[in-house]
């Protein structure tokens, strides 16, 4: 059974920052795509950051130079940081775990956790 589980969401100023954590479970992890993912009310998901199985690294422009993605394989944990946070950034943010062999598609989420950014 996979399982992606979420932690490191919370309530935080304006300015602030956090580190959220994601730890996979039943799933090769060092062959899988990461990626941070986030949805605020009646808005669609979007992709925050992604990290590739090589660790390449890719943003959304409203984040660059404020969020990392990185990727721990030894501890099958993925990390976003989160500095200088905007009330912009509050949403529910997901991880996602994504492979793609011999044509099949293997794509998992994680349960979200919710961020806030409020004064």
């Amino acid at each position: 059974q996979v399982r992606l589980v979420e932690s490191g969401g919370g309530l935080v100023q304006p300015g602030g920052s956090l580190r959220l954590s994601c730890t996979a479970s039943g799933i090769i992890f060092s062959t899988y795509d990461m990626g941070w993912y986030r949805q605020a009310p009646g808005k669609q998901r979007e992709l925050v950051a992604g990290i590739s199985s090589g660790g390449s690294t890719n943003y959304v422009d409203s984040v660059k130079g404020r969020f990392t993605i990185s990727r721990d394989n030894a501890k099958n944990t993925v990390y976003l940081q989160m500095n200088s946070l905007k009330p912009e950034d509050t949403a529910v943010y997901y991880c996602n775990a994504r492979l793609i062999l011999l044509g099949i598609k293997y794509d998992f989420w994680g349960q979200g956790t919710q961020v806030t950014v409020s004064s």
